[in-house]
């Protein structure tokens, strides 16, 4: 679950970790009231999506008066905003964050995040902030400093040191405000299970000041019921409005770019799914996972969800019944179909529990599914199909 920017400064701000002075505002008034109550000669306009790239893409502007706080409010909100993240149809922006201006001395990169490699936290920093981390990467790696944090010691004074030295932070006073500031990041990460918690750019002012400019804090799903203030937080409109659906429904769906919807029961089947389907030449319209002990009426949700989408021209039903048996799948889609009216060539491949029985309800439903013998078969006649459908 992602937050927004103004969201992740609050709960920054609530660490000890070093923010502008700001608010939110949903109306081009609000915005100049919020710009009137901060004071100052210059006001950042910051259109609150989930999405990178909103600087490029006209999502933040400077104003130099209240007014003009007001007219980019007004020519911003209930727009869509289109960045590199979004697609071209971008995102409708329904909240600013309208912050006061400050004096830059330099601009940082400073980010936590799991490293799957060594399977433990790392802090990741970098002297060139404003940019992707991704770019300096490619670009100059040597200019990547990063710190493996051991799960039982946790971050250590002499790593934020390390790092304070690497960003060039120089005497004894600005050396301990860094490593205050990592910590107080650190801490945020690992409390509230963060899957990234990163600050691009993170400046030092003119005054010797540390703030986050720019945050993002990405949380882990299966945490937030440890967490009920920050689950309250999530916008439901800037999630994806079928994604929301299955969730709803407890499914787990995601969607791809491909014509061929997929309906499978577990993730690492779902996967092996999609690669045979590319392996043969045909591209996945989504991911749709079941799980194992979903029942009829999720069965049914789910097909109901793939169906609506108006990029399939094909459907491979995949299952391998053990906790979920195969007749449930094979119910909930002949319910589906009941419901759901739709010409698209639907491919079901059924192995497990009860497998007999789910061929013979889908062989007497007279719907004309064609069914498999096994994965192979399906994804290559699941490709031809879609192929012809989309002539």
């Amino acid at each position: 679950m992602n937050l927004h920017e103004y969201q992740a400064k609050a709960v920054f701000r609530s660490y000890g970790v070093g923010v502008p002075r700001g608010g939110v505002a949903g109306t081009p008034d609000e915005a100049r009231d919020v710009a009137r109550s901060l004071g100052g000669e210059v006001w950042a306009v910051k259109a609150q999506i989930h999405a990178g790239g909103r600087g490029k893409g006209g999502g933040i502007r400077l104003a130099r008066s209240p007014d003009e706080v007001f007219r980019h409010a007004a020519s911003m909100l209930g727009a869509p905003l289109v960045t590199h993240q979004t697609g071209v149809a971008g995102q409708i922006v329904r909240k600013l964050l309208v912050e006061r201006g400050c004096e830059i001395e330099r601009e940082h990169y400073l980010g936590v995040a799991i490293d799957r490699s060594t399977d433990q936290t790392v802090m990741l920093a970098s002297r060139e902030g404003g940019v992707e981390i991704e770019e300096v990467a490619k670009r100059s790696p040597e200019k990547i400093l990063t710190e493996q944090i051991d799960p039982v010691c946790g971050l250590m004074p002499f790593q934020t040191r390390r790092i304070a030295f690497g960003l060039d932070m120089r005497g004894e006073r600005a050396l301990k405000r860094a490593a205050d500031f990592m910590s107080a990041l650190h801490r945020v990460f690992m409390e509230l299970d963060c899957s990234i918690a990163e600050i691009n750019p993170l400046v030092l002012t003119k005054n010797g000041e540390l703030l986050a400019l720019d945050a993002k804090l990405a949380l882990d799903d299966s945490a937030l019921y440890r967490h009920p203030d920050l689950a309250a937080m999530l916008d439901p409109e800037e999630e994806d409005p079928t994604e929301r659906e299955a969730k709803e429904s407890s499914l787990s769906y995601v969607s791809l770019d491909g014509n061929i919807g997929c309906m499978v029961n577990g993730a690492g089947l779902a996967m092996a799914t999609m690669d045979i389907i590319k392996l043969h030449g045909g591209e996945p319209a989504n991911f749709l996972d079941v799980g194992g002990g979903a029942n009829t009426e999720q069965v049914k949700s789910a097909f109901k969800i793939l169906l609506r989408d108006d990029k399939v021209r094909a459907v491979l039903i995949n299952i391998f019944g053990g906790i979920m048996k195969c007749d449930t799948i094979a119910k909930g889609i002949l319910g589906a179909l009941e419901e759901v009216r739709f010409k698209a060539p639907l491919v079901a491949r059924l192995e497990g529990t009860n497998v007999e029985i789910g061929r013979e309800i889908l062989a007497r439903s007279g719907v004309g599914i064609v069914t498999a013998a096994d994965m192979r078969e399906a994804a290559q006649t699941v490709v031809r199909l879609a192929a012809a459908n989309s002539r």
